[in-house]
């Protein structure tokens, strides 16, 4: 009997024996199936993280084609993409992976353009990453105001986007983006407010601390000749171009279907004495009177309107469009002048319609402009001054810019006396910024010297 109940206790044990290493068996080959299962999405991983980065690589590759070649969106081979490059191994000079490269260019009016980047390495062909890329030139526009002499801004005065001054800042408005001196310190003049000279801050002035906030000097300087735009260009590929007109200019009337009317001005109103930023007097008239019609027709397709004469600007702009009033080479003596006599507005201020204005001397606004007026356009003073002469009780009431300035010389629109009273021009001025000027500004508008930027940046995660 003895005998048989340890028989009996050994098999179950054995029975026990075979029930833990089944167990067990079951439970390893589960973790074994699981570690592999994890090592080979590991491996996975890896290799996307891999094709992440060759796709970014290729990414990286057209922006230094772009910085080299800024208008070449066919990767130098004048076909259609996509065009695909191997991604090698700087070490063991071994093809790891490819890239295939999407390029689509600025669309008209824009300098914004996009990169598309698929990555794969050799090591699994079908484990692909895209990397998509907007990059954009801004135009010199980026600025709501641009200068390169000293501005005073008033205490009624506001000013919406960026403003920068290669000389001192007095700043009694308000303001709501960067406010940028390249002086740490300058010389305040008594048209300034300051009597006698006085040294001040950079920037200074009686402005709210919310806009305090936005002052930033010394900061580097603008080279101002970089807003210079090619004239002998727009010239060149004008889509109209006026020679002198042997009288007093022209009129360009722009119209809400499209066109743009011209004018040859016959002769003149008789305006008072005027004086400019620099106490010149100014006898001349530059009120039009008299106008002879010469043609309407649509604004031309590349927007570009080149004048050889002085030229006056109003209407209602509908289309994309570029106006110079230059005469080449460079005559301080001859250099015609934009003149602003009657408000000049956007059909939409969507960014489909953009103007640009580019007076060889002056964009000035005339003696009989209307009491509350708004410009909407990207203005460029290339070698004077954005300014409303001083006529002397000539008082105004608002002016409103929406777009963006740019005066080599002094601006103003507005003239005080020495108790901060009004006595000639506009007393309320608003400066709006059009943000779409930063990466779509108007045909041949001149870009800035920083080149290609990063605008955004997706992945297919």
């Amino acid at each position: 009997m003895r005998v048989n109940n340890q028989k009996n206790q050994q098999g179950i044990i054995i029975i026990y024996e075979v029930l833990i290493i089944f167990i067990f068996s079951l439970v390893m080959t589960g973790i074994i199936s699981y570690s592999v299962y994890q090592l080979k999405a590991i491996h996975s991983t890896s290799l996307r993280e891999q094709a992440f980065q060759v796709a970014e690589a290729g990414v990286n590759y057209y922006q230094w084609h772009l910085a080299h070649f800024p208008v070449d969106y066919q990767d130098g081979t004048n076909n259609n993409g996509p065009y695909v490059h191997d991604y090698v191994d700087a070490d063991t000079q071994q093809i790891i992976g490819r890239y295939s490269l999407t390029i689509i260019p600025p669309p008209t009016g824009s300098t914004v353009v996009t990169i598309q980047s698929t990555g794969y390495t050799m090591a699994d062909v079908n484990n692909k990453r895209t990397v998509t890329v907007r990059y954009g030139i801004p135009s010199l526009a980026k600025y709501a105001f641009l200068t390169n002499s000293d501005a005073w801004i008033g205490d009624t005065e506001s000013v919406s986007g960026s403003f920068h001054s290669n000389g001192g800042i007095r700043f009694d408005g308000t303001g709501n983006a960067p406010i940028t001196s390249a002086k740490q310190t300058y010389t305040c003049q008594p048209t300034f407010g300051c009597s006698p000279a006085t040294t001040k801050n950079g920037i200074w002035g009686a402005a709210p601390q919310a806009t305090k906030n936005f002052w930033q000097f010394p900061v580097p300087n603008i080279d101002f000749t970089s807003i210079t735009s090619n004239l002998a260009t727009i010239k060149q590929n004008a889509g109209i171009y006026l020679p002198p007109s042997n009288a007093q200019g022209y009129s360009l009337v722009f119209n809400a279907d499209g066109t743009v009317s011209i004018y040859t001005v016959t002769s003149l109103k008789s305006d008072p004495t005027g004086w400019d930023v620099n106490g010149n007097s100014h006898n001349e008239d530059i009120d039009y009177n008299n106008r002879t019609l010469l043609f309407t027709q649509a604004v031309p397709a590349n927007g570009l309107i080149y004048i050889e004469d002085r030229t006056w600007v109003e209407g209602t702009v509908a289309a994309r469009a570029l106006v110079a009033a230059a005469t080449l080479p460079y005559n301080a003596a001859t250099a015609p002048s934009i003149i602003i006599p009657n408000n000049l507005v956007y059909s939409a201020k969507d960014g489909s319609v953009e103007l640009g204005l580019i007076g060889q001397q002056d964009i000035l606004i005339s003696y009989n402009a209307p009491n509350n007026l708004e410009i909407d356009a990207a203005l460029i003073a290339q070698n004077g001054s954005a300014q409303y002469y001083y006529f002397p009780g000539n008082v105004k009431n608002t002016i409103t810019i929406y777009g963006a300035t740019s005066s080599f010389g002094t601006w103003t629109w507005s003239w005080v006396d020495g108790s901060g009273n009004t006595v000639s021009g506009y007393p309320n001025t608003n400066t709006v910024y059009d943000s779409n000027l930063l990466y779509g500004p108007p045909p041949n508008f001149p870009l800035d010297s920083s080149g290609y930027q990063q605008i955004t940046w997706n992945s297919d995660f």
